[in-house]
């Protein structure tokens, strides 16, 4: 794991990719979020995170803190129930790999976690129910467009 702190051109790649791919993005995530769950502004929403937060580190070249789950962090959940943690790392669509933990941020899991806070609670939907979840640390996993190329080459 990469305990690095991201780069601002990590982010402001990001913001790049999902106004490039803002189309396909969007039809994804209409044709994967039951509309009850739908949010109007989801991707501008998001985009004004990832802004604000490369505000709020405008003086540095690094992003030393990240309080949120983003695309490109690894969410750790502890599930309240059982005192049991497990790891999801946010990604894009094309780089999901549920079984090594990669979950799409369109993703029903994903979605769920995406721009929660550190130490936040909440009632994660799954399919046999709802568990209650603690985000218990946020942290940076790697340039998840240096993993996108290495998939495109392969």
């Amino acid at each position: 794991m990469n305990r690095s702190y991201p780069s601002k051109d990590f982010f402001s790649q990001q913001i790049v990719y999902i106004d490039e791919n803002i189309q396909e993005l969007t039809t994804l995530y209409f044709s994967s979020t039951p509309v009850q769950e739908r949010m109007k502004h989801f991707f501008s929403l998001y985009l004004l995170e990832v802004d604000d937060l490369l505000q709020q580190n405008r003086k540095s070249t690094f992003i030393s803190s990240i309080p949120k789950a983003f695309i490109g962090t690894k969410v750790t959940v502890l599930y309240d129930d059982d005192n049991e943690t497990e790891d999801y790392t946010i990604c894009f669509p094309e780089q999901s790999e549920p079984d090594q933990g990669l979950i799409s941020f369109l993703s029903p899991v994903g979605r769920q976690l995406l721009l929660k806070n550190l130490g936040e609670q909440l009632s994660l939907k799954i399919p046999t129910g709802e568990l209650q979840v603690t985000i218990k640390e946020i942290s940076y996993v790697g340039d998840l467009f240096d993993v996108q190329e290495r998939y495109k080459e392969a």
